[in-house]
């Protein structure tokens, strides 16, 4: 039987902050893992896709034609035992099908997304985990949400958590300055960030892309340092050179921001998020955004303390796990 597995790599090169930096990362490991499967990526960008997986070209100017035309052509072409999408599947697609859902902040929050986005994720969504032989996700919390919100089975959902690029590490000394990692929009929360760095008496610099430009004003116009999104070597010296991250963030599937921190030595302050504990655990200080500014205070206080916990807290994941996990997933559905 055929080993070749398709994996959507759209975002590479998109700027989508997490979910490129999962897919990226994620295909790094499976090119080094992928014993006897073929995995070809459709992608913009074939020279962004790491060796051991092989590239093909896919361009398209709408999102929607791409899905429903160029993806659909792209698969009759390659004729895959295997596909693996994130979020939405090909809605023509009758095979063996994997598809990863990072968080359903679009069902937990009508305030976070635009109506016409919203309801185009809560249609196809739900439908993709449904047809999928296997939901991959990257938290108990959004395993929970799953089976929760869209009857998912468990058996059916396999969480495969994000990890640690390498090049997230302790070095150099820290600077005078709070860190906010993200893009800027509404469920991040930057303003609470600012506001809370404005009271303990501490700077705020802003990696992100402006996805909400009135708030990527706002946030100028009360004095945060907005970097604008930031290539991976940039984002490592920043979280190195920060004294302290604040993510308070409404909801989140992971938070990879705090995982990247932690893993850069730096103390987290953050909301007190389902996703977000389990991924820190006890090595963040948690608060409410009234609390935030209180919360700075202390971590800068401790330091030294938490920066070793959040150490010793990184290193429980590895994306070589993820893709062992997402190998794993392969292998079984393969088998089916």
């Amino acid at each position: 039987m055929s080993r070749l597995v398709v994996f959507d790599a759209d975002v590479l090169g998109r700027r989508r902050t997490g979910d490129e930096t999962h897919v990226a990362n994620l295909l790094r490991e499976l090119g080094r893992l992928r014993g006897d499967l073929r995995i070809v990526a459709l992608t913009r960008r074939p020279d962004l896709v790491p060796d051991g997986i092989e590239p093909y070209r896919l361009d398209a100017r709408l999102q929607e034609t791409r899905m429903a035309v160029g993806v659909p052509r792209a698969l009759r072409r390659l004729r895959p035992a295997l596909i693996h999408f994130q979020h939405v599947l090909p809605l023509s697609h009758r095979g063996r099908a994997v598809v990863t859902v990072h968080d359903l902040s679009f069902e937990r929050d009508r305030e976070l997304m635009g109506r016409v986005d919203r309801l185009v994720f809560r249609t196809l969504v739900p439908r993709s985990a449904r047809r999928a032989q296997r939901v991959l996700t990257v938290s108990e919390r959004t395993r929970q949400d799953l089976e929760e919100l869209y009857r998912i089975p468990r058996e059916k959902i396999v969480v495969t958590p994000n990890g640690v690029d390498p090049r997230f590490a302790p070095g150099g000394a820290p600077g005078g300055y709070a860190l906010f990692v993200g893009a800027i929009q509404r469920r991040k929360d930057p303003l609470a960030a600012l506001t809370a760095a404005s009271a303990a008496g501490i700077a705020l610099v802003v990696a992100g892309p402006e996805k909400e430009p009135e708030l990527a004003r706002e946030l100028r116009r009360q004095g945060a340092d907005l970097r604008g999104y930031v290539d991976g070597d940039e984002l490592a010296r920043l979280y190195r050179e920060a004294a302290v991250l604040v993510f308070p963030s409404r909801y989140e599937g992971f938070g990879l921001p705090v995982l990247e921190a932690m893993a850069s030595g730096i103390p987290v302050v953050a909301t007190d998020d389902a996703a977000v504990r389990e991924v820190a655990g006890d090595a963040a200080v948690y608060a409410s955004r009234a609390g935030l500014a209180e919360a700075i205070t202390r971590a800068l206080a401790e330091r030294p303390r938490l920066a070793a916990a959040g150490l010793e807290r990184a290193r429980r994941y590895s994306w070589e796990e993820t893709a062992r996990r997402t190998v794993a997933v392969y292998d079984e559905v393969l088998r089916g």
